[in-house]
């Protein structure tokens, strides 16, 4: 019973983390270190994402679907699908053959702190800067911009980065607007979390318990449901807000995630 109850709470976590700036893995192995909850090689926080991609596949269905319907006759759909696969693929390249290293040596709570911290300094000076928007609509970026995209996006390998703050990041210095950076995070994270989703699962399937799987199930309904919260918020509120309270967040939760290190180990 207390190991479900743990994974509801980083289920929950995850999904409210999952599409905010600030590394939903890093909270995840900071949290997961803290309770002494301890998941078959690292799966849980990798196969519960899908509870996040789910709400926000929901929220976006109708345009997803009217994308789909445009393919056959529009350029400009066909361009956009285009685009979040030129973006999507340098993640799948890198995170396929550096699998292993990611897991084994990066999964690590002292570089998560240091990556938030970092992180959040960064996101800081950026969303400070009077950066020209020249691009208002996520579907309509340059290809060459989607694949720029794609490669800062890698850097989100490293736990704490985040992968959603390295995309709109990316994606203002190219010239996007940051409603419009943080939309197209959305649309890049289905096929990026769906791959790494199947890839873990494919990986690691042989030696998940059924105890594994529940505990899986649990997280996952806690992180669809949070994640519907914050999809439905989150691109009006950094219209007006930006993201400075998300990259003092990021630097907080890292100083306490270092002394708690410190203190406890």
């Amino acid at each position: 019973m207390e190991n479900w109850i743990e994974a509801a709470v980083l289920g929950i976590v995850e999904g409210l983390t999952e599409f905010l700036p600030v590394s939903s893995t890093g909270h995840l192995l900071l949290l997961g270190h803290f309770l002494g909850f301890e998941s078959n090689g690292k799966s849980f926080e990798v196969l519960v994402q899908l509870g996040a991609i789910l709400a926000i596949t929901l929220v976006y269905f109708r345009r997803l679907l009217d994308i789909a319907r445009r393919i056959p006759t529009d350029p400009a759909a066909r361009r956009f699908v285009l685009g979040v696969l030129v973006a999507f693929l340098p993640a799948a390249l890198i995170g396929a053959v550096l699998h292993g290293f990611i897991k084994g040596v990066l999964f690590n709570p002292f570089i998560v702190c240091c990556a938030l911290i970092a992180g959040g300094l960064i996101l800081l000076v950026v969303d400070d800067l009077e950066l020209e928007e020249k691009y208002q609509d996520a579907t309509t970026f340059p290809l060459p911009m989607y694949f720029k995209i794609g490669l800062i996006q890698c850097l989100a390998m490293i736990p704490g980065v985040s992968r959603s703050g390295s995309t709109i990041v990316g994606a203002m210095l190219l010239g996007s607007s940051k409603r419009a950076a943080a939309e197209f995070s959305f649309f890049l994270a289905m096929p990026t979390m769906v791959g790494a989703f199947a890839y873990d699962l494919l990986k690691s399937y042989k030696t998940l318990s059924f105890d594994d799987m529940t505990l899986i199930v649990i997280g996952f309904v806690c992180a669809f449901f949070a994640a519907l919260v914050v999809v439905r918020s989150f691109l009006d509120f950094v219209s007006k807000r930006g993201f400075a309270v998300f990259a003092w967040w990021r630097i907080v939760v890292g100083l306490f995630g270092l002394a708690g290190l410190w203190i406890v180990g």
